[in-house]
């Protein structure tokens, strides 16, 4: 396939990100990241607050997020959605207000798979070049490009202005008197009005369709995916989940096309929106015959019940899936004080050997915003908990913009209340990003000195993360049991673990807790024996996360444990190196605060 460049072959650039076995993702909605518009109205249209456009993300706000570390860029709510925006005189059908949730609407309430958001768009006729362009301007400046494939349900209202000459619309070929067929693409309750549990404003659906989120009647309430319907992969729910698959369901046809589509415009990567509510058969199915056209291309799935973890990864294909029940809720407990450090062990023990094809974060779109009063109520807090995610594993991480910067969340912004979230749904200037962006300069000036600290922590993490081999492709060895009964290490609020690859070594070493620590880390044989290390040599040390911290040569040893001090709230990142210098060990230290 032609490369993004336009040259018959990839890049060196290209070769290494391709190569990584680890990568970094910054999920950011490009309808909020560009928009330097700071009315905020509740409820405010985009000619009141504004809206971020393809091409806020300049060269120089590309070069600025990868600095931070960034291998792969999430562009969120890319594919044209339901909106109350009215682009008609551009020959888009309008939604019915009723059924859009919000001014802007759902990035998940999908209404054309073959167009781009008209609202990202200087020029609103030239909005699929202006995306284009884009993923262009991405790749130049050595990142890839990951978007949404919202495969479980569509708009109420989806029509396609834009699809391709000789494909059908969903739903175009239905019959909709019959409540299922593999013949059709919605399940529909014949004979019945859609009649929701609150006005919809004269919204005509006859007969109903059930709802996105396996609502199969013909009432969904104010909490269900009202704006959204069910798409049917040939599976029968009223008739105990009967799977007819042979012949292949027509909605597995149109979503093939659907993702051929995407993929050659050039998108690296898919993000699954809750991809355990379509069988696994369709993935198994879909995947394999995207990568043969598209060799690299990679898929990520949402998905929530860890008993199908393996089910779609082996069978459906996937690449890696969300840790979000898993690693994320541990960590969301432990930096809550609500569960002891300790539980971290069990959160990768659980995973079995599947660890490194989760995807870790601390934050995106569903999730509550680390500084927002539901979760900590500062993005510093998070500083362990983040180099948990990003460290323990060879998986994947990922970050939500705005989270380097502390982003609280805690805007009432209209249909999004004041959740600790930002909103999916509203038109709306995200103010710590506003800062930092300094109306398209992204020099950071207008930042507060804790916000350009905590950012400092994320470029240092995460292009650590990347440059290290002992965390990109090296083992782990946990340490917490080897310290339970060690008084100098309290594993409710203290995690430590080494990464390993060939000869190098990296002690990982934690502080959950809001008090300044002395602490020691013992090392037991087992460790040495399975690190395949030799007891008692002499090693350097340096915190790749503050190199100027000052430490001594050290011994390690299973009868000599590890001094350190740590602040709150911080973590250690301790490169050992061996040498043949022999000098007493003393406690490595630092000033306390």
């Amino acid at each position: 396939m032609p490369r993004p460049n336009g040259k018959g072959v990839p890049t060196v650039l290209e070769k290494f990100i391709e190569n990584m076995a680890k990568f970094v993702i910054y999920q950011v909605l490009p309808r909020l990241f560009g928009n330097y518009n700071t009315t905020n109205k509740h409820a405010g249209t985009i000619e009141e607050n504004g809206c971020g456009k393809f091409n806020s993300f300049t060269p120089k706000a590309l070069k600025a997020i990868k600095s931070l570390g960034v291998t792969h860029v999430w562009y969120t709510g890319v594919i044209e959605h339901a909106t109350k925006t009215n682009y008609s005189a551009y020959g888009i059908l309008q939604s019915h207000p009723a059924i859009v949730k919000g001014q802007a609407g759902s990035p998940y309430a999908i209404k054309d798979y073959y167009d781009v958001d008209p609202d990202l768009a200087e020029n609103v006729d030239r909005r699929m070049e202006e995306f284009e362009n884009l993923v262009q301007r991405t790749h130049a400046s050595g990142m890839k490009v990951i978007i949404d494939f919202v495969p479980n349900h569509v708009a109420r209202e989806y029509h396609s202005d834009m699809k391709p000459r000789g494909v059908a619309d969903f739903g175009e070929k239905d019959h909709p008197e019959w409540a299922f067929s593999p013949l059709n693409n919605f399940y529909y309750l014949p004979g019945e009005q859609f009649a929701p549990q609150f006005d919809t404003e004269g919204y005509n659906e006859f007969p109903a369709k059930a709802t996105g989120n396996d609502v199969f009647n013909a009432s969904p309430g104010i909490n269900d995916w009202y704006e959204a319907v069910k798409l049917n992969y040939g599976v029968n729910y009223a008739n105990h989940g009967e799977k007819q698959f042979d012949p292949i369901p027509d909605t597995w046809h149109k979503m093939l096309d659907i993702l051929l589509y995407w993929a050659g415009k050039g998108i690296d990567g898919f993000r699954c929106d809750m991809a355990e509510m379509v069988p696994v058969e369709f993935w198994s199915w879909v995947i394999p015959q995207i990568k043969n056209a598209f060799p690299g291309v990679i898929f990520i799935a949402e998905v929530y019940n860890p008993a199908e973890y393996r089910n779609y990864l082996c069978n459906g294909k996937f690449d890696y899936l969300y840790d979000k029940v898993g690693l994320y809720d541990t960590l969301r407990n432990v930096t809550s004080r609500n569960h002891p450090v300790r539980n971290i062990t069990f959160a990768w023990q659980q995973l079995g050997g599947i660890e490194n094809q989760m995807l870790n974060f601390l934050e995106n779109h569903d999730e509550q915003r680390i500084g927002s009063g539901f979760f900590c109520g500062d993005g510093m807090y998070a500083q362990p908990a983040m180099i948990v995610a990003a460290t323990l594993t060879q998986a994947p991480v990922m970050i939500y913009f705005g989270q380097e910067l502390g982003e609280l969340g805690m805007d009432n912004e209209g249909f999004s209340g004041l959740d600790g979230r930002t909103t999916l749904f509203d038109y709306w200037g995200v103010k710590s990003v506003q800062a930092w962006a300094n109306k398209g300069k992204f020099d950071g000036k207008d930042l507060t000195d804790e916000q350009k600290e905590l950012r400092a922590f994320y470029k240092r993490l995460l292009n650590t993360t990347l440059k290290e081999k002992a965390i990109t492709d090296g083992v782990m060895y946990d340490l917490e049991y080897a310290n339970y009964d060690n008084p100098k290490f309290n594993s409710h609020e203290q995690f430590a673990y080494f990464r390993k690859y060939g000869n190098e070594l990296l002690l990982v070493i934690l502080n959950f807790h809001d008090k300044y620590l002395d602490t020691e880390v013992r090392i037991p044989p087992e460790a040495f024996q399975f690190l395949n290390l030799k007891e008692n040599e002499h090693y350097t040390c340096t915190n790749l996360l503050d190199p100027s911290e000052q430490f001594p040569i050290v011994t390690l040893g299973s009868g000599t444990p590890f001094r350190t001090n740590i602040p709150a709230w911080k973590g250690k990142i301790i490169k050992l190196k061996k040498t043949n210098k022999k000098v007493a060990y003393v406690p490595a230290t630092i000033d306390k605060p």
